[in-house]
């Protein structure tokens, strides 16, 4: 690039693939905000849905996708003081940015300095690019939507986390595996996860691990037989229609439980959830730091620590060199196809 243009790969209209343009402007920091050089973005299968169906970015184009960034900081903006030119950063930009200077398929980048954070030298940046979308979205969960005060929270030191249950569906995916992490951060005393590798889980801080090939009924009595009637929190991270009455059926009967479900397919057939005496809520999440910033500040305010003490712990990843239209157009192929997809690092 030149000393005053920005490469990106861009979305210039839905359903289309996205290309590379040499033209942008590098985004200048902000008072509050940070200017990234990117080194490593990740995609997820919601920058394919973007691409093809345009959410997130309808009205708003050309659009910048890549929610996972990692870089080094490269200016700082007015009034910020906990980051220095030079730093390791990770950060989550927000969707609601219409000039898409925040997101990272582009080399410079500017972020929120209150949604990012210092990589430990123990965390590569491959490692520190698998946290921000797959740890947003559950502690949007547990922590906005389920109402689990946040650990870091002033109602924390009432709220009686060793006696809570928390059922989590989806164990196998990243949003489960770093669901699981946020609730042994928080201190539930039951932390029951279907789904997943039980090694793995419980390493993460699951208390038991079901196996989801179990049919309906055993599923829901196992689950039933270490909550009882307790249960009022659950978190869905993989939500399909069917597999949502599990949690639902699991809740309590006597006390209103809710469940937070990160891919909404659509209305829960309610004919189908027996026996729930005091009712329950459905939430459906979006995983966006700047839509929850009462939980979100404080989970990026203490991420670094977090990761130096091992209470996160980073997921796998797969790279692909270079800031090119084909390898991110490639990668959102394989999950509009449902192709098996570990989660891809482009290296910018």
């Amino acid at each position: 690039m030149s000393a005053n243009t920005n490469t990106a790969v861009v979305l210039t209209e839905v359903g289309k693939p996205l290309s590379l343009d040499t033209s942008r402007a590098i985004p200048e920091p902000a008072g509050g905000q940070i200017q990234v050089k990117v080194s490593v973005v990740g995609i997820n299968p919601h920058d394919g849905k973007s691409r093809d169906f345009g959410i997130f970015v309808t009205g708003k184009l050309p659009a910048v996708l890549g929610a996972d960034v990692v870089g080094t900081v490269t200016k700082v903006g007015a009034g910020v003081s906990n980051f220095s030119i030079g730093d390791r950063v990770v950060y989550q930009p927000s969707f609601f940015i219409p000039t898409w200077t925040q997101h990272g398929l582009q080399e410079y980048a500017v972020a929120d300095a209150w949604a990012a954070a210092k990589i430990p030298s123990s965390i590569t940046d491959d490692q520190a690019a698998t946290l921000p979308t797959n740890v947003i979205a559950p502690l949007v969960s547990l922590f906005s939507l389920l109402k689990i005060p946040a650990p870091w929270s002033p109602a924390a030191k009432d709220f009686d986390y060793a006696n809570t249950s928390l059922l989590i569906v989806g164990g196998g995916s990243s949003s489960g595996k770093f669901g699981v992490q946020l609730a042994k951060i928080a201190g539930i005393g039951r932390i029951v996860v279907v789904g997943g590798k039980e090694d793995e889980l419980k390493k993460f801080g699951a208390t038991h691990v079901l196996d989801r090939h179990a049919d309906y009924d055993t599923l829901l009595a196992n689950i039933r037989s270490i909550v009882g009637d307790d249960l009022v929190y659950a978190y869905d991270s993989v939500s399909n229609l069917n597999g949502q009455l599990l949690p639902l059926n699991a809740l309590s009967k006597t006390k209103k439980g809710g469940l937070a479900r990160l891919l909404p397919l659509g209305p829960v057939d309610n004919s189908k959830v027996i026996g729930k005496e005091a009712g329950y809520d459905v939430h459906d999440v979006f995983g966006s730091s700047h839509a929850h910033q009462e939980v979100a500040k404080g989970l990026w305010a203490n991420l670094t620590q977090y990761l130096e003490n091992g209470q996160i712990i980073p997921l796998g990843y797969v790279v692909k060199q270079g800031l090119k239209a084909e390898h991110v157009n490639e990668i959102m192929d394989a999950y509009r196809d449902g192709k098996p997809a570990t989660k891809t690092h482009i290296h910018i």
